[in-house]
């Protein structure tokens, strides 16, 4: 797999803290809600990060289901194997393009925001159909746009303040896999053919606008970008923090968040 953004050293603690709370709870929530509990269900988790699906699907599922939780980064499953459930949760790392499981081993894949990160989309809806058996269900979601997600194109535009010959374009990343029809076109390509899209609005909810752009200063790969350009991660939640503070409040911020969902079943 390609060299994804990097989510190392003290980047998840700092994302764990201040990003998973107003961003990937709620959406956490949401997908998990979105599986069919059973007995003995094997679930498959991709890009799992600190573990903040992890954690939801332990506690909704029975206590036969069987998890496995993987991620890419060494340093995100070191922090989710540490603050998360040990019974019935398997950690390891593995590539979504790569899964390192046997056909039809799983009833359920889940992956959170994961799937922008990854190069070959196509290879990676196949991946995660080929590891699932028959009648199984795959549930995944990926950010919406910057203009249905306002705090991203406040992030955007701060980091072109910042750097305005060449502005960083983690924003695009992040938020660049919001095409309905492209997504539809890769699952299909895939060979999934009962695949489902649907745009998620949600509120996110976060002590205040200084906290979440510290969030990100400190515990995205913006952390990085910053660096290699010279510039301390404060530079950016100064420029950053009253354009949030205009969008949702200052103590608590309770930004607009958008995401795309995508079912399929096998």
């Amino acid at each position: 797999m390609a060299t994804p953004p990097a989510f190392s050293g003290t980047i998840p603690d700092h994302y764990e803290r201040y990003l998973v709370p107003v961003l990937f709870e709620p959406y956490a929530r949401d997908l998990v809600a979105r599986i069919a509990p059973r007995d003995s269900l094997r679930v498959l988790e991709i890009a799992c990060g600190t573990g903040v699906v992890t954690r939801h699907l332990r506690a909704a599922l029975p206590a036969s289901a069987s998890i496995i939780a993987t991620d890419l980064s060494p340093a995100m499953i070191a922090l989710a194997t540490e603050a998360g459930p040990a019974t019935g949760v398997t950690w390891q790392t593995a590539d979504a393009q790569h899964l390192p499981f046997d056909a039809a081993a799983f009833d359920a894949v889940v992956c959170q925001f994961g799937l922008m990160f990854v190069p070959d989309k196509v290879r990676a809806f196949a991946e995660a159909r080929r590891v699932l058996a028959p009648g199984g269900q795959l549930v995944m979601n990926v950010w919406d746009s910057p203009a249905a997600n306002p705090y991203a194109a406040e992030m955007s535009a701060a980091l072109a303040r910042l750097f305005p010959a060449d502005p960083p374009r983690f924003v695009a990343m992040v938020h660049g896999y919001c095409d309905t029809d492209r997504i539809l076109g890769d699952a299909r390509a895939a060979g999934w053919a009962d695949v489902r899209v649907e745009r998620v609005a949600l509120r996110g909810h976060a002590r205040s606008a200084l906290d979440f752009a510290t969030g990100f200063a400190n515990g995205s790969p913006i952390r990085q970008v910053l660096a290699e350009r010279g510039t301390e991660p404060e530079a950016f939640v100064r420029e950053l923090t009253p354009r949030l503070n205009a969008l949702g409040g200052d103590a608590p911020f309770t930004p607009e968040l958008a995401a795309i969902v995508i079912t399929a079943s096998r």
